[in-house]
């Protein structure tokens, strides 16, 4: 049974308001679907905004730190998980996904690429009590095809732009991978984390899927990542 965790990155309209009048923060859908599984919106997420508001949470961010808060309403009453940055070394990001009490739910390390011995993203997930996952952003197959073809870079963006058609990208699927099996996958065509494993946490997923969201590189623009 597969479990799948789509984020769309357009934004809820802002119909609410909070105290003095303001706008409410917006979020943004992350639906769930699967065998057994009533399609609907599994949460509703938006930033989690430090005192120094959105200039400081972009400029944190730049570092690798994330923030995010999963509610479980559009009205934001029900509190569904939380992430979290529990560290920034180097090369490496830890963050925390929390249930609504402050208990762990699971842990998602990224570790940058050509630091540390590898030649690709490394992203490493494990649920509270599991063994972890293992994953890299795209194969070395297809990075291997996307070097050789560096060199035409250029002219490939200027026909994206005069053509009005898709920048070229770098290889992003992930497969995650713990005691030999494949237990979850990070589909990048349409933003879906697939969880595989029995027994895996849709709130875990549905973090993972808003921070695999908030990393999409310098062609587009992150959901997380918005000046408003």
């Amino acid at each position: 049974m597969t479990v799948s965790l789509t984020m769309h990155d357009t934004p809820r309209p802002r119909g609410s308001t909070q105290a003095g009048g303001l706008l409410a923060p917006p979020v943004y859908p992350i639906h769930i679907a699967g065998p057994g599984v009533q399609p609907h919106v599994l949460a509703h997420v938006e930033r989690e905004l430090p005192p120094g508001g959105i200039p400081a949470y972009r400029g944190d961010r730049k570092k690798g730190a994330r923030s995010f808060l999963l509610w479980g309403d559009e009205q934001r009453t029900q509190m569904l998980a939380r992430l979290v940055t529990q560290s920034v070394e180097g090369h490496r990001v830890t963050y925390q996904v929390l249930d609504a009490y402050g208990q762990i739910i699971g842990t998602i390390t990224r570790r940058k690429a050509f630091r540390g011995g590898g030649l690709r993203v490394r992203w490493t997930v494990s649920q509270a009590g599991g063994p972890n996952a293992v994953g890299y952003k795209g194969r070395l197959f297809w990075w291997g095809f996307c070097w050789l073809l560096a060199p035409l870079l250029p002219f490939a963006l200027i026909g994206a732009v005069l053509d009005n058609g898709d920048l070229p990208r770098a290889p992003r699927r992930v497969r995650w991978r713990a005691d030999g099996q494949k237990t979850m996958e990070h589909k990048p065509s349409s933003e879906a984390v697939l969880l595989h494993a029995p027994g895996s946490d849709p709130r875990l997923g549905a973090a993972l899927a808003a921070l695999l969201a908030s990393y999409r590189g310098w062609y587009r623009k992150a959901w997380d990542d918005r000046k408003e």
